[in-house]
Parts: structure tokens; C-alpha cells; sequence
């Protein structure tokens, strides 16, 4: 192989380790390059020329890749009148360094191979580098930087360096995508309820949108006091109290059933949380739970309802106002460290953007956010349940149905949206308009009021994958439980 490029040589009175790199490696991709141009595209999807570490070699590659993508040949002859004429590499010139990378060129067949090879080793300086960073940045901190601030920092940079330039990405065939709709549908199969996405417990919701769907954003909207958030933990449970899981040959776990959920609460405190799914599941309403207003028998099932929730994959995170930079941070690592099937943030606009954003308006900022939790959607392949306020035009409407112009910055929040959902109950509107009793009227809304108790309905109104309406549930609102509703036609015979 040909001699490496001359280096400055290091002070031998100095310990100096040298990045990792492989001089002969990017050599050989050069040289493989120069003869058949066919080898730019092996390595051209993931390897830019800042991945060499050669100064000669990273002008070289990114001479070439000019030429090649503007449809030109690139050979020596073509490259040199591109590089410094004053150019000395190891004693050769510049047109004598590309003719010896040409001649000693073996074959474009190992070019992915060395490729990779390049990027691994660029990769590893990077993390030296970051390391360095977080070492200098730990000594030397501004006086209003605080060390969350940094460690948010550094996994945002590893996360980066984690996801750009991979080179297990591009075109699939679509026989492989084919491959990945069986198997994906024989899963479904073989799961309870025949799903393609996780059960939400909600068996008629199931059925129209086909369980919650991997790398989809819900948003879940309502008027206060209508139970979004009932609902939402409601469902959080349902999905991590179903979760079974397989230890794969590689030593990865698969969900079979269920997930692993976690649920970012930016409005209420995680016991607050806790108090309401305890409630939900023993029966206890959970006003007499935070009084200590039960019974000995109540506090026993309050007891054993907590011992057999303890095992449930369910991790809540109750920060206030976090970014959208933050909330992503603490994704990847809940993601990495324990698995993540199923993500809640209750609820949107308690989030922030970056302070750019912010100081373009609010709008701006809720496009930001609505945007960057899609991409967790797909970064992460979880569906995210992301929930979300309406304007107060509903109650200027004799139907208080919420529709999709009623969501707050509505434009993005639709637009980056897989799924809308709105939750209503009737039993809430007409509870405030009692006509005087004995009256006609009054007989008119008591009918309705006993048609619409106990009751709800999640009204959805956007579906990419499938068909808008509504569906009915029930909802025991001492207990904030949602539950499907036993409809006529589901009754056992008399």
C-alpha cells in the first residue's frame, strides 16, 4: 500500500494518542473510486467527506463526489486540475499521489466494506470529541448552567451522532416491505383482539382505528371537565397492565402484548396520577382516597390493588414546563434504558419550543412542538398520545360537538397529526341547563339527561389509516373510568 501522507511528528516528551483512523482503508476507497465511479454509490448514501480524517483524502472525495453527481467522470486526470499544484504528499505531487491511488486500486467489490470502516472510526472521534466537550464544558460552566443542562446537551449530541449518517437506512425492496405488512398482519393475528397496533382496552375504538398504530401522533382534545386525561391514563394502564414480552436470540425483548408506557404529566404531580389510576382500578373514588375517608375493607383492596399495580411498566415523568428538546431527551433514554412501547404527554401547550420559536409567536412554537413529537412518533416507532385543549368557540355553539376548526393553532396541530379524537359527554352540558321542575321542558331533560348518564363519546375526527365517526364508551365519573360500552346487541339472552 502507499506510504501514509507525511503528519507533524509528535513531541516525544508528550504522551500523545492519535485518533482513530485508517489511512490505507481510505486509500483503497479512493483508488477503487478513481477507477470504476461505480463505487461512489456504494459508499456515497452515509460517508461524507468530513468522515476522512486525511486532509489530502477528504478534498479528494469531495472532488470527486462533485464531479460524479454532476454527471462527469472523475479519474486522476479529471481531479488534478482541482488540486493545489504546490500540493507534496509523501514526496509525490498532487497528479502523482492520484496515479499511484489509481494504479494500486484492487476492486470496487469491497468498497461498502472500507466505507464503513471510514465512518466507524470518524464516528469514534466524534465521541472523543463530545467527550472532551463535556469534560471541558464540566470545568469551565457558565454560572447560570446547570449539569441537567449539560447532560440534556450531551444526549442530544450522541442521539445526533447516533442517527445521522447510518448506513442501515435508504431504499427498501419492496419485497422486504412486503415481507414487513405479512409479518406485521400475522402478529396481529396472533394478538388478542386480532390488532395491528396496541389494544387501548376501548374494544369499539379498537375496532375503527385498529388498535394505536407504531410511529403515529393521536391528539386527544376536549373542553376542560369533559376527561382527557381520565381517558388517557386510562388507556396508559389498559396498555402497560396487558404487556407480555419474548427475550429475542440477540438478547432484545419484544413486546407480544401490551407495552411498556411512559407518560409525560406537565399539569398534574405523578402521586395525583397515581390517586386516579388507584381509583380507577379498586372503585374508590379518589376524592375519598386523598381524605383518607375509606373504610378498613377499602384500604385492604386499596392495598392489594397497589401491590399487583407494582409491577406494571408504567413510568410517568411530572416536570412542569419542559421543552419539546427535553421531553425528546428523556424518550431516547427511557427508550434505551427500559424499553418504550406507548408515550402520553398531557398535554401540548404546556410544553415549550425553543426560545427562536417562542419569540416568533405562539403559533410558531406549537408548530415546533407538534412537528418534533411526530418525528419521536417515527424516530421511536411508538405511537405518542399527545393531548390538547379547544378553543372556547365549542360553547358558543348550541352543539357542543368539538370539531377540528375548535383545536387551539389548529393548522399544525392537524396537519402533523396521524389521528384526532375528540372527547364529549352530553351528561356535562345538560347538568348546567335544569329547566324548573315539573315543567314540560323539565320532562324533556330529564329523558335526555337519563339517555346521556354515564356515557361519553370519542368523536374522531381525522384518521389517515382508516374511517372518522363516533364511537360510544362509558364513563363512571366518580371513579374517572372509561369502559366499552355494553351495548343491546352484546347483552347475554335472557
Amino acid at each position: 500500500m502507499l506510504d501514509s501522507p507525511a503528519r507533524p511528528p509528535a513531541d516525544s516528551d508528550v504522551a500523545y494518542r492519535t485518533p482513530p483512523h485508517n489511512i490505507e482503508a481510505e486509500q483503497a476507497l479512493l483508488g477503487a473510486i478513481l477507477v470504476n465511479n461505480e463505487a461512489f454509490y456504494r459508499v456515497s448514501d452515509f460517508l461524507e467527506p468530513r468522515h476522512l480524517f486525511e486532509p489530502i483524502h477528504v478534498a479528494i472525495y469531495e472532488t470527486a463526489s462533485a464531479l460524479i453527481r454532476a454527471g462527469k467522470v472523475a479519474t486522476p486526470v479529471t481531479l488534478k486540475t482541482f488540486l493545489p499544484p504546490e500540493l507534496d504528499v509523501a514526496g509525490l505531487t498532487g497528479p502523482q499521489y492520484l496515479a499511484r491511488l489509481a494504479a494500486e486500486a484492487t476492486t470496487i467489490i469491497n468498497a461498502e466494506d472500507y466505507g464503513r470502516t471510514i465512518y466507524d472510526l470518524s464516528v469514534r472521534r466524534d465521541l472523543i470529541a463530545i467527550g472532551e466537550e463535556i469534560v471541558n464544558e464540566a470545568y469551565d460552566a457558565a454560572i447560570d448552567a446547570t449539569p441537567q443542562d449539560q447532560i440534556e446537551e450531551a444526549e442530544k449530541r450522541l442521539y445526533e451522532l447516533a442517527e445521522t449518517g447510518r448506513y442501515d437506512g435508504g431504499f427498501l425492496r419492496f419485497n422486504d416491505a412486503l415481507k414487513e405488512a405479512v409479518d406485521m398482519a400475522s402478529r396481529a393475528f396472533q394478538r388478542d383482539g386480532h390488532l395491528s397496533g396496541l389494544a387501548s382496552g376501548l374494544d369499539d375504538l379498537d375496532h375503527m382505528m385498529g388498535g394505536l398504530q407504531p410511529s403515529d401522533l393521536i391528539i386527544l382534545a376536549g373542553r376542560p371537565g369533559m376527561g382527557k386525561t381520565a381517558l388517557a391514563t386510562n388507556i396508559a394502564y389498559n396498555v402497560a397492565a396487558a404487556y407480555r414480552s419474548e427475550t429475542l436470540p440477540d438478547g432484545n425483548i419484544r413486546a407480544l402484548d401490551g407495552g411498556v408506557v411512559g407518560f409525560f404529566s406537565l399539569e398534574m404531580s405523578a402521586e395525583q396520577l397515581a390517586t386516579r389510576i388507584l381509583a380507577e382500578q379498586t372503585e374508590i373514588p379518589s376524592y375519598k382516597i386523598r381524605r383518607g375517608d375509606i373504610s378498613e375493607s377499602e384500604f385492604d383492596k386499596l392495598a392489594a390493588g397497589a401491590q399487583m399495580m407494582q409491577t406494571i411498566p408504567l413510568y410517568i415523568d411530572d416536570t412542569g414546563g419542559i421543552s419539546i428538546a427535553q421531553l425528546r431527551a428523556r424518550a431516547r433514554r427511557l427508550k434505551r434504558q427500559r424499553g418504550l412501547d406507548f408515550m402520553v404527554v398531557d398535554y401540548l401547550q404546556l410544553l415549550s419550543g425553543s426560545s427562536k420559536k417562542a419569540s416568533e409567536g405562539r403559533v410558531q412554537e406549537i408548530t415546533e412542538i407538534t412537528t418534533g413529537l411526530k418525528a419521536l412518533a417515527k424516530e421511536l416507532a411508538v405511537p405518542i398520545m399527545a393531548l390538547s385543549q379547544l378553543s372556547r368557540q365549542v360553547e358558543t355553539r348550541d352543539d357542543k360537538r368539538p370539531q377540528l376548526s375548535d383545536l387551539r393553532e389548529s393548522g399544525s396541530i392537524e396537519q402533523d397529526a396521524d389521528v384526532v379524537m375528540f372527547v364529549f359527554r352530553e351528561e356535562y352540558y345538560l347538568k348546567n341547563k335544569e329547566p324548573k321542575e315539573g315543567t314540560e321542558e323539565w320532562f324533556t331533560w330529564d329523558s335526555e339527561m337519563k339517555a346521556a348518564q354515564g356515557t361519553a363519546e370519542v368523536i374522531i375526527g381525522k384518521q389517515r389509516h382508516g374511517p372518522t365517526g363516533t364511537v360510544k364508551v362509558a364513563f363512571e365519573a366518580q371513579f374517572t373510568r372509561f369502559s366499552s360500552l355494553a351495548l343491546g346487541d352484546r347483552m347475554p339472552h335472557q
